[in-house]
């Protein structure tokens, strides 16, 4: 039978297993920081008033350039992260994932490298190996706050042609303070000119504000967003980036025709129209998230500081052994591979009270 390593596949992709997370059939699924919380009623009515109204045109390619989701975006983004963003500073794609993976068809590619400080997001490697791009793996501390100094030394030493910064972190929950990442961003504007990309995914769940504002006056710094987590349209595939406005210049020379549909486009601007309700449930989900920090740290668990809608703890001889135990007790979490560590996503109050009586009960276990 032929297997992939079978095939005139490209030597960098040999041996490598696609990015995801298990999916099983369980009571309790809290293993892909996916916001739990269903969309309002309201929402949905309205979604469908919009995509009834694209549908009419569907015989019609959508708007190339997604000017009226774009010059939403751009307020949403002025409004909440205290920072004016017109719509030439905002670009959109089918998720933050697409938006990255432009990026580094843009400014990565064969010859190039992008720098990541790890463990951080594995698509932010795995995107940079599909475009061909290097990658190199930079470090972090124990605590897996991001060292300034060796961060700067593996800069200066590699030249990167990207470099990534995750705040919050996942899978650790850890945000990035602003002095972090403008020493790095001077770092890589010295070593060569490098773009900087810092990626907020889960920023609308941070004790902190965003670190958007620091796109000014910095024409190399992107900061990329995504409406999956905040806005619980995760199945929307919705991201987008805030950048100087020849940074989206240069994306669009990558991007492919008509890549948003316009069900996709109508579906986002309903949601957009709903932002207070939405962030609503963010609120709700913060409170969650620090209860489950409280209670963990009571059972006496390690819990990595979170400024995200997910919270990293242990520390365990045997991870894996652990991520079952709790999965025999009808409740997935994610063991990332980070040793020690495992990973829970904040779910409603029920199924965070389940989740606690599963590592209750896995703490006698192992005390017994």
């Amino acid at each position: 039978m032929t297997g992939i390593d079978d095939l005139p596949i490209r030597d960098e992709l040999r041996g490598k297993t696609p990015y995801g997370a298990p999916q099983l059939d369980v009571p309790v699924q809290l293993n892909t920081n996916e916001n739990p919380y269903e969309l309002p009623p309201e929402l949905v009515a309205r979604i469908a008033e919009r995509v009834a109204d694209a549908a009419r045109t569907l015989n019609r390619y959508p708007d190339r350039d997604a000017v009226e989701l774009r010059t939403e975006l751009a307020a949403y983004l002025t409004r909440t992260a205290k920072h004016p963003v017109a719509r030439e500073n905002v670009w959109a794609a089918n998720g933050s994932n697409e938006v990255i993976q432009q990026l580094l068809q843009t400014f990565g590619g064969p010859g190039r490298t992008a720098i990541g400080f790890e463990p951080s997001y594995s698509m932010h490697a795995l995107i940079s190996r599909g475009t061909g791009t290097g990658w190199i793996s930079g470090p972090r501390r124990e605590d897996f706050t991001i060292d300034v100094a060796a961060a700067r030394q593996a800069i200066a030493e590699n030249a990167p042609d990207v470099v990534f910064i995750t705040s919050p972190n996942n899978p650790t929950g850890t945000a990035v303070e602003a002095e972090t990442v403008l020493a790095l961003y001077e770092a890589a504007q010295a070593a060569k000119p490098s773009l900087v990309v810092v990626d907020e995914a889960y920023v609308e769940f941070s004790h902190r504000d965003s670190l958007l504002p620091l796109i000014e006056g910095r024409p190399n710094l992107v900061v990329s967003r995504t409406m999956s987590k905040a806005f619980g349209a995760a199945g929307l595939r919705l991201g987008y980036l805030a950048a100087d406005p020849a940074v989206v210049d240069a994306v669009q020379l990558v991007r492919l025709p008509y890549h948003l549909s316009a069900v996709t486009q109508a579906t986002a601007l309903a949601a957009l129209e709903h932002t207070d309700t939405l962030l609503g449930y963010v609120e709700q989900l913060k409170a969650e998230r620090d209860r489950l920090v409280v209670e963990l740290r009571a059972l006496g668990y390690e819990v990595t500081e979170s400024d995200a809608n997910f919270i990293q703890f242990g520390k365990f001889d045997d991870a894996h052994t652990a991520w079952q135990q709790i999965l025999d007790q009808g409740v997935l979490v994610r063991d990332n591979g980070v040793p020690g560590w495992l990973r829970v996503t904040a779910g409603t109050p029920a199924e965070n009270d389940a989740f606690l009586e599963a590592v209750r009960a896995l703490k006698k276990e192992q005390h017994a």
